[in-house]
C-alpha cells in the first residue's frame, strides 16, 4: 500500500490590530432661547362680508373681457347665419 504523505501548510502570521483612540466630544452648551411674547390675533371677519380688494378688481376685469369676447363670437355666428339664409333664399 501506498503511504500518504502529509502536505505542509504555511501559516500566515497575523498582524497586530492597532487600538483606535475614541475621542469624546466636549459637551455642547445649549443656547438659551429668547422668550417671545404672544401677539394678539386679528378678529376674524364674518364670511359674508363684502370688501373690494385688488383681486376683486382683477376678477371683474376678467369677467368683462370674457363677456365682450363671447358677445363678439355670438355676433359673428349671427352674421354667418344671415349670409347662409340669403344664399339659401336665392
Amino acid at each position: 500500500m501506498a503511504t500518504k504523505t502529509k502536505k505542509t501548510v504555511k501559516k500566515v502570521a497575523k498582524k497586530a490590530v492597532k487600538a483606535v483612540k475614541v475621542v469624546k466630544a466636549a459637551p455642547r452648551k445649549s443656547k438659551s432661547v429668547a422668550v417671545k411674547s404672544f401677539k394678539l390675533a386679528k378678529d376674524k371677519t364674518p364670511f359674508m362680508t363684502y370688501q373690494v380688494s385688488q383681486q376683486t378688481i382683477y376678477w371683474a376685469i376678467l369677467f368683462i373681457y370674457i363677456m365682450i369676447l363671447s358677445l363678439w363670437i355670438l355676433n359673428i355666428q349671427l352674421d354667418t347665419l344671415r349670409i347662409i339664409d340669403k344664399i339659401n333664399a336665392l
